[in-house]
C-alpha cells in the first residue's frame, strides 16, 4: 500500500495487527495523517492476529446484542441456538479468577466495560462477525448451546480480520508501509519527536510527535524468552509471527518506559510436537490441539500429570502449554477412544499432524514415541477403573463426571478410554504471546519509571503489561487489542490534532 515512506505523519503506529489497526482507525477519525509501520513483508503481515481463529470475548446481555454485531444472523439460527448471556459481572469474574486476581483493576474495568461498545464500533467500521458454532457450541437435544463465555469471532478468522482492517485502512487514507522495521524512538524532554526505521536496507527518520506502539510481545525472541520466562523456554514453539521479537517493548524501555506485569508469564498452549519453530500461515492455528478435556494426557514416563477436566478449555488451554513444557522431553500425548473421536475439533483432522491409531490399548501404547509403554498401559487401565460412569457426560457444562482415588483426579468429562479404535496426538508447548510489557494509563499513554506520562507515546496490544497473569480467558487478547488500540489511537489522534491546529 505504501512504497515511498513519508517524511512525517500526524500519528505513527508501529505494528499492523488488530490492536495496531484499531489504533490507526481511531487516530484517523481525528482527521490527522496516520502511518502504519509493518516490519513483515505484506505476505506475512498482520502480526499474531493473522494466526488466530479470530475469537473475541465480549459482553452481551442476550441475542439482541449479538444481532447488532451480526446482522446476518438468521432467524432459524436464533431459534436453534441457546446463546445465553455473557454479562459484565461474568467477564470480571473470569478475569479475576484466571489471573488469580492480579489483573490491573483499572485496565480490567476498561476492557470489560468497553468490550461491547468497541465491538459495535468495529462492526460499523466494516469488520464482520459470526457465531463460533464449530468450536464453542455442541448440539444437545437438537439445540446448539454456547459455553465458556466465547460466542463471537471475526469472519474468515485471523486472516479475514486483517484483510478487513487493511481494506478499511485503504479506504480511509491510512498509509501502511510493509518491510519497514521501527528501530528506535526519537525523544527528548518534550517527549516523542520521531521514529528511526529500517526500510529497503536503509535507515531513516520519520518525524512525528505521536507514536502508538502495537508491535506484539517478545515471544519470537528466544533470548528474551529464556531471560524472562526462564530456562527451557527457548525450546518452546512459537504459534504465531516470527517478527514479534520485543522491538516495541525494547525501544520504549530505552527511553525510560516502565515495565510492568507478569514478565515470567505467557500464553502457552498444547501445540503439535513436530510443528515448525514459528507459525505457518498455511496452517494458521490448526497445530493447536484443544480437545484434551474429553480425553487424557500422558507424559514420557507413561503418567497423567494434569487434571484435563479442571475447567472449560477456554480457561485452561493458555496455561497447560507451560505444564507440558515442564514434562520430560517437553511433550505429552493426548489419548481418545471411539466415543470421543467424532467430537474432536477440526484441527485434529489436518494433514500435518503427529498422530497414531490402534485397535487395542496394548498396540496404542507401543506406538507412542518416547513413552514408557508398560507404565502408560497401567495408567490408562487404572484411570478407566476410577471413572464415575454413573454420572452423565455433557460437554456443554462442567458435568462433574470425575474420577475417584487417583493421585491426580479428573474433575469433569472423565470418559473411559476403552472403546476401539484409539487415537493419540503428540503435543509440545506453543507460545502465543508474553504477558509482561509496558505500563500505560487509562487513556493508553505510556508511563515512565517515575510514573509520569511520556508525552506522545502510546501503546496497545500484547506489549501492554498488567492485564494477564498466569493464565488468560480465551478470546481476550483480540478484545483487549481492540479496546486499548481504539483508546490509544484516539488519545494519540487528539494530541496530533491539537498540535497541528
Amino acid at each position: 500500500m505504501q512504497n515511498e515512506l513519508p517524511e512525517s505523519a500526524g500519528v505513527v503506529v508501529v505494528g499492523a495487527g488488530n490492536a495496531a489497526f484499531c489504533a490507526a482507525h481511531a487516530a484517523a477519525e481525528r482527521g490527522v495523517s496516520v502511518l502504519v509501520l509493518e516490519r513483515a513483508p505484506e505476505a506475512e503481515a498482520g502480526g499474531n492476529s493473522r494466526f488466530t481463529a479470530g475469537a473475541f470475548r465480549c459482553v452481551y446481555d442476550g441475542v439482541e446484542d449479538l444481532k447488532a454485531l451480526m446482522p446476518d444472523l438468521a432467524t432459524e439460527e436464533i431459534a436453534n441456538t441457546d446463546f445465553g448471556t455473557y454479562t459484565e459481572e461474568k467477564f470480571f469474574d473470569d478475569m479475576g479468577r484466571v489471573t488469580e486476581y492480579r489483573t490491573d483493576p483499572d485496565l480490567c474495568e476498561i476492557l470489560v466495560k468497553q468490550s461491547r461498545e468497541t465491538m459495535q464500533w468495529m462492526q460499523k467500521k466494516g469488520i464482520r462477525f459470526i457465531p463460533i458454532y464449530g468450536r464453542q457450541a455442541y448440539k444437545i437435544d437438537g439445540k446448539f448451546k454456547f459455553w465458556g463465555g466465547l460466542t463471537v469471532e471475526s469472519w474468515g478468522g485471523g486472516p479475514g480480520l486483517i484483510e478487513a482492517h487493511t481494506t478499511i485502512a485503504r479506504k480511509t487514507g491510512i498509509a501502511v508501509a510493509y518491510d519497514t522495521r521501527a528501530v528506535s524512538l526519537i525523544a527528548d524532554d518534550d517527549g516523542i519527536q520521531g521514529v528511526v526505521v529500517k526500510h529497503a536496507g536503509r535507515t531513516r527518520k520519520i518525524r512525528t510527535k505521536c507514536v502508538v506502539l502495537a508491535a506484539g510481545g517478545f515471544q519470537a525472541n528466544a533470548e528474551m524468552r529464556t531471560r524472562y520466562l526462564g530456562p527451557g523456554w527457548e525450546l518452546a514453539k512459537i504459534r504465531g509471527s516470527r517478527f514479534n521479537t520485543g522491538d516495541g517493548i525494547k525501544m520504549a524501555l530505552e527511553i525510560g518506559a516502565m515495565p510492568t506485569g507478569n514478565w515470567s508469564g505467557c500464553h502457552a498452549v498444547g501445540w503439535d510436537r513436530n510443528a515448525p519453530e514459528f507459525g505457518d500461515l498455511t496452517v494458521g492455528d490448526n497445530f493447536q490441539k484443544h480437545s484434551y478435556p474429553w480425553g487424557i494426557m500422558i507424559n514420557a514416563n507413561g503418567e497423567r500429570f494434569i487434571d484435563e477436566g479442571a475447567d472449560f478449555r477456554n480457561y485452561t488451554y493458555a496455561k497447560y502449554g507451560r505444564v507440558i513444557l515442564m514434562q520430560p522431553g517437553q511433550f505429552a500425548w493426548q489419548i481418545f477412544d471411539k466415543k470421543i473421536i467424532p467430537m474432536l475439533r477440526d484441527e485434529y483432522r489436518i494433514k500435518r499432524v503427529t498422530k497414531v491409531r490402534a485397535d487395542t490399548l496394548e498396540e496404542l501404547v507401543r506406538k507412542l514415541d518416547d513413552v514408557n509403554p508398560d507404565k502408560a498401559l497401567a495408567t490408562i487401565k487404572t484411570y478407566n477403573k476410577a471413572v464415575r460412569t454413573d454420572i452423565k457426560f455433557d460437554p456443554n457444562v462442567k458435568d462433574g463426571r470425575c474420577t475417584e482415588g487417583l493421585a491426580i483426579n479428573k474433575s469433569n468429562w472423565a470418559n473411559t478410554v476403552d472403546e476401539p479404535p484409539f487415537e493419540a496426538y503428540a503435543v509440545t508447548c506453543g507460545v502465543t504471546f508474553t504477558f509482561g510489557g509496558l505500563k500505560i494509563d487509562t487513556v493508553g499513554r505510556v508511563l515512565d519509571t517515575d510514573a509520569n506520562v511520556i508525552p506522545g507515546l502510546h501503546a496497545a496490544g500484547e506489549l501492554v503489561g498488567g492485564l494477564f497473569y498466569f493464565n488468560y480467558p480465551g478470546g481476550t487478547g483480540l478484545m483487549a487489542g481492540s479496546v486499548f488500540g481504539r483508546i490509544a489511537g484516539t488519545t494519540a489522534g487528539m494530541r496530533a490534532e491539537q498540535m497541528t491546529s
